[in-house]
């Protein structure tokens, strides 16, 4: 399906202009974060940690999902679309072996510069450590091969922490950053107040 600018950009303001609070689930208001910050491409591969994330997808026409059939591949295409229109690629893949899928990629774009946010699927925050179904320690595996990485633990840090892994991927030298997203963050419903207009980080301060 063929999306207009004008459609991207009316849904990029209508999902960072302030408005009154509503109730959304984690993925919900990550789709609105990636609608704020132009995002008009996704490459992923589904998995169960992302089944919400898949949901809220579903339920919007601004950002077309591009299924890969392997996850490595997702990341790969990702890169080569952030490296031909100099935007952030983003990627989506779920827990455990769908993040050690998606190394090699990472690591190209850490090596190379690649402006890219990677969106990883996690157990349920409490299962976290547990050695649960497809669980890995994507922020461990990934640290030496990305710029940043984060681990969602309250849905209500979503947007936050969107705007800084966007804003961490393509200022300075750029680079790859991992966002880890639990099951049940993604799930849980919190109030959402807007997409944050401006980002500040004591500790980042690139020139």
């Amino acid at each position: 399906m063929e999306i207009s600018k004008a459609e991207l950009a009316s849904a990029a303001a209508a999902a960072s202009a302030p408005s009154h609070p509503q109730e959304l689930r984690g993925a919900e208001i990550l789709i609105k974060a990636l609608q704020a910050e132009g995002v008009k491409h996704v490459w992923g591969y589904p998995g169960g940690a992302v089944l919400h994330i898949y949901d809220a997808f579903y339920k919007q026409e601004s950002i077309q999902h591009i299924l890969v059939r392997h996850e490595q591949a997702a990341v790969h295409a990702a890169d080569g679309y952030a490296r031909a229109t100099g935007e952030v690629g983003v990627a989506l893949v779920t827990s455990g072996p769908g993040v050690t899928n998606a190394v090699t990629g990472i690591a190209t774009a850490y090596m190379d510069s690649i402006p890219m946010v990677i969106i990883t699927g996690q157990v349920p925050v409490a299962a976290i450590g547990l050695d649960a179904f497809q669980e890995c320690d994507t922020v461990g595996i990934t640290r030496p091969i990305v710029k940043h990485n984060f681990l969602v633990k309250d849905a209500r840090h979503m947007a936050d922490i969107l705007k800084k892994a966007f804003h961490i991927a393509r200022s300075g030298r750029p680079g790859p950053v991992v966002v880890d997203i639990p099951k049940d963050v993604s799930f849980n419903k919190v109030m959402y107040t807007g997409y944050p207009q401006t980002v500040e980080m004591r500790s980042y301060n690139p020139v």
